[in-house]
């Protein structure tokens, strides 16, 4: 049996299921990215024998795993490895249309696919020049407002807070973006935000309220299936971004402040998904597009509070600034009909 799925814009055929994401009703004949699992194929039994290089080692990965991994390229390039400590591996073409990957035991499909969703698809997307936001989005006046900040911030916690109150979430944790007639565009990713059991609590009341995200990590998700929450699965022109800082025990937290444009292109600079991996000329084109962000997406400033009594509070002072902001910069070109 094969699978088709649609993930940040690109199509996947895979012969697995892939946990969390929906299959299309109909086989892509074309896929952008074909996904394998199970035994070793023979591509990436030839690809391994290749002469390889270092790319990048860290300690840490991407914010979905605990995991320290190495990446390195085959061949010049023509083949990337991802190898995980805890047994996880990703074999990707030089071309970013194949993929395969494996797990170990006691890790599961689950796991597999919070990898791939993950840190794969942010290098896939990387390798295809689409520049991508360390960021959530929802969807509020027919627009794509992003929350965006390094890891820990609460960028997921503000989407699922804001999804248990009705409104559509495009995107956790990678935002691509579109640029087209000199509008951005956020494209959605999959169906789903992942929480720490901590944030599960502060929304929900309990720390297991939510399904685990895999049989052996303590990750929590929202489903957004249409019962406790919406996803909006068709891009959206971006129309704000809200830069997270620090949570503060302030009185006057949550609140909101404007950002100068030299500042939010900085911040924007180190907060693009897996920006590590670019070389020089990619690093120089990529900040290019986000200087032109800047000067067509409006931008604040949000400063959390520590209280978790205070969630409903920023929940409605993000909906009102956002509603006002789009309502004054909204173009009749830009509405997105129903």
């Amino acid at each position: 049996m094969r699978y088709s799925y649609q993930v940040y814009a690109l199509g996947i055929r895979s012969a697995s299921k892939i946990e969390g994401l929906s299959p299309l009703p109909v086989t892509i004949l074309t896929p952008d990215i074909t996904f394998e699992t199970g035994l070793q194929p023979d591509w990436v039994t030839q690809a391994k024998t290749l002469p390889q290089r270092l790319r990048s080692q860290r300690s840490d990965s991407e914010p979905l795993t605990d995991a320290s991994f190495l990446l390195t390229d085959h061949g010049d390039a023509q083949f990337f490895h991802f190898a995980y400590s805890d047994g996880t591996q990703f074999v990707i073409d030089g071309e970013s249309r194949r993929v395969w990957g494996a797990v170990e035991p006691p890790l599961t499909s689950e796991d597999l696919a919070t990898y791939f969703l993950g840190p794969v698809m942010g290098f896939l997307l990387c390798q295809r020049h689409i520049t991508s936001l360390h960021a959530s989005a929802v969807s509020v006046a027919n627009h794509a407002v992003a929350f965006c900040a390094d890891a820990g911030y609460g960028k997921s916690t503000t989407a699922a807070a804001l999804a248990l109150r009705g409104i559509p979430v495009l995107s956790e944790d990678i935002v691509p973006l579109r640029e087209a007639n000199r509008q951005f565009h956020a494209v959605p990713g999959y169906p789903r935000v992942n929480l720490w059991p901590d944030s599960v609590a502060k929304l929900l009341g309990s720390p297991d309220a939510l399904p685990q995200l895999t049989p052996v990590w303590e990750k929590r998700y929202l489903a957004l299936d249409g019962q406790q929450a919406h996803f909006a699965s068709q891009e959206l022109p971006l129309g704000l971004i809200y830069l997270f800082s620090p949570r503060s025990p302030e009185p006057s937290a949550p609140r909101l402040e404007d950002v100068r444009p030299r500042i939010a292109l900085l911040e924007l600079v180190q907060n693009t998904y897996m920006n590590w991996l670019l070389d020089r000329q990619q690093r120089a084109v990529e900040f290019d597009t986000l200087a032109r962000l800047v000067r067509s997406v409006p931008i604040r400033r949000i400063i959390p509070s520590t209280d978790p009594q205070k969630i409903n509070l920023f929940c409605e002072l993000i909906l009102k600034d956002a509603e006002d902001i789009l309502s004054r910069n909204c173009k009749p070109s830009d509405v997105v009909p129903t």
